[in-house]
């Protein structure tokens, strides 16, 4: 979700619609180097200025909106990354770097932090970044009416104010070592302030500026000349094109119609890899793809079956025939093995169909049958695992029937609102993040609608807890509680895999979002014309 990404139709034509350091250092992510192919001319070339960038998204909806508050897939996060800055960010080697905000500080039961806004940042109207523009950005996403996809991230803060105009004080409601890494949430846009309330129109303090949009089409930006990153923004302009299909995002790239696009097909990878003008990037980060069960409605309401279906899926299988490799095993939880506080003890679950049978017959069952709603939309290749899932779970005596959704619109009728369905998550940088946004009883994106007492608990004393030891055992306690309760069947972890063209430099690239961070068109540049 994003993190979600809401799909319309296939274009078929391009032309178609711990603290401070700590913060920094204890929580810096373990960043996992690429393993496609690094062009000589990606690496070396010195970066310059000049050109057109164009990159094919899989993603894009025609109900996508402008608002920060609403981005709900990967077209849109990238756009927004470009478009706007934010008081924090993520560099290459994952650590945490001030953004808007040069520095902070933070009280010793990290409940309230101080932020020093950078000076000589302008936003693309003309005015000047100031305390108040970060007060109404934030508030933004706060309050009971809100519908924003940050809400759980914000609603920890119990006020937030200025101290003079390039100072910003907030104050949590509980203490968090981990607050400045939320800031860089793609959400957390900081806009300009407009009558005291948030301008969320497009204009941003990124490296460039709006030019059009089209919603589930298109959109395009142009260099914003008073950044004030120097090292940063090398194209003139780029655009961004929703290209469903991954067929045609494939030709795209090998015609020259783009220069880049994510999500490659992994079955025909390996053709485009021998492409010598194409570089294959295939990044392990935190994304993972799931399968969503609604606790709420039987008979998915009862841990067996749950626990059932866990052990009916064959992960390995998943894992070489759908992933190619390009991915790890996923133990029915969300923590990837990079992040400090995974559980490394926890026993990997493996593929038993007799403990799934085991399991329905203590939830009072003989058999189970359940629809499994699927599109291509939730990730590259879901329809090909629902199936793999099918005749997995049939050895279990549980028949799923695979419902093929259309990818137009999968994200606003299906997630969230069908029992049981295929989806995925790109991951957060810290385990609190994750858990706060995904599985939190009150979450926002709670996929499977999981409301579990001893784990929402263990969650609001881990994120105040500022002995790393603890926090380990809190954590490892979390991971076992959704692996055997939560509403998710986590089978894979999923390297982020795109392709670039070699005309296209850049340095090492990050893997806390796609694409560089969600930040490829301010960080790469033409190599060569």
């Amino acid at each position: 979700m994003s993190q979600w990404e809401e799909q319309s139709k296939p274009a078929t034509a391009l032309n178609r619609r711990s603290l401070l350091k700590a913060a920094g250092a204890a929580g810096t992510l373990a960043m996992a180097s690429s393993s496609g192919i690094w062009g000589a001319v990606a690496q070396e070339a010195k970066p310059r200025k000049g050109g057109r960038f164009k990159i094919g998204i899989g993603a894009g909806a025609t109900s996508d909106s402008i608002d920060p508050a609403t981005y709900t897939n990967s077209f849109m996060e990238m756009f927004g990354k470009t478009l706007h800055g934010y008081l924090t960010g993520i560099d290459a080697d994952g650590k945490l770097n001030g953004e808007l905000a040069e520095s902070w500080d933070v009280s010793k039961d990290a409940k309230t932090w101080t932020f020093k806004l950078r000076k000589g940042v302008e936003f693309h109207n003309g005015k000047s970044l100031s305390a108040d523009d970060v007060l109404a950005s934030i508030n933004h996403h706060r309050g009971e009416q809100s519908k924003s996809g940050a809400k759980t991230i914000v609603d920890p803060i119990q006020d937030i104010k200025a101290d003079g105009p390039s100072t910003v004080v907030f104050t949590l409601k509980g203490g968090n070592a981990d607050f400045p890494y939320l800031l860089e949430d793609f959400h957390l846009a900081i806009v300009p302030s407009k009558d005291g309330k948030a301008d969320v129109s497009g204009v941003g303090a990124g490296g460039y500026a709006l030019e059009n949009i089209d919603y589930g089409v298109k959109a395009s930006a142009k260099r914003f000349d008073n950044y004030w990153k120097s090292d940063a923004a090398w194209f003139d302009s780029f655009e961004v094109l929703a290209i469903h299909d991954v067929t045609a995002r494939t030709n795209a790239l090998t015609t020259g119609q783009i220069h880049a696009m994510d999500r490659v097909d992994l079955k025909t990878v390996h053709l485009l890899q021998r492409n010598n003008a194409v570089e294959i990037l295939s990044i392990a980060g935190t994304q993972f793809y799931c399968t969503a069960m609604d606790c709420a409605a039987a008979p998915l309401d009862n841990a067996d079956v749950r626990l059932a279906l866990k052990h009916a899926i064959d992960r390995q299988q998943l894992l070489d025939t759908l992933l190619h490799g390009h991915g790890k095993l996923g133990n029915d939880h969300p923590i990837g093995s990079t992040n400090r506080f995974f559980a490394k003890d926890l026993p990997q679950r493996a593929y038993d169909p007799d403990k799934a049978r085991f399991h329905l017959k203590k939830a009072g069952l003989a058999d189970l049958k359940v629809s499994l709603s699927a599109a291509d939309a939730a990730f590259a290749g879901a329809v090909d695992a629902a199936e793999i899932y099918q005749q997995n779970a049939a050895k279990a005596g549980i028949h799923i029937d695979v419902v093929r959704e259309p990818s137009d619109g999968y994200w606003d009728t299906v997630w969230l609102k069908k029992p049981f369905y295929m989806s995925y998550w790109l991951g957060r940088p810290t385990a609190d993040w994750m858990f706060s946004q995904g599985y939190a009883a009150d979450a926002a994106w709670n996929q499977g609608h999981w409301k579990n007492p001893d784990f929402n608990e263990l969650l609001k004393a881990a994120r105040s807890e500022l002995d790393d030891a603890k926090r380990l055992e809190m954590y490892t306690k979390m991971q076992s509680i959704c692996r055997d309760d939560g509403g998710e069947v986590i089978p894979v972890f999923a390297n982020n895999v795109s392709a670039v063209s070699k005309k296209i430099g850049h340095q090492k690239i990050a893997s806390n979002w796609d694409l560089d961070g969600f930040r490829c068109p301010e960080r790469w540049w033409f190599a060569e014309a």
